[in-house]
């Protein structure tokens, strides 16, 4: 009875820790971080770039 209860409590522990570490997460990456990597266009006049 005593380990069901402490293993419930692990589980919901470990839930809460995993849920909060990915909001932490969200809120620490840049929105748009995917332009720093991303090649130049250089066929803007064409209309070949999307």
């Amino acid at each position: 009875m005593l380990a069901r209860r402490f293993v419930i409590v692990c589980l919901l522990a470990a839930i809460m820790g995993s849920g909060l570490s990915i909001l932490i997460a969200e809120t620490a990456r840049p929105a748009r971080s995917w332009e720093a990597a991303a090649a130049p266009c250089f066929a803007h006049q064409s209309g070949l770039c999307r």
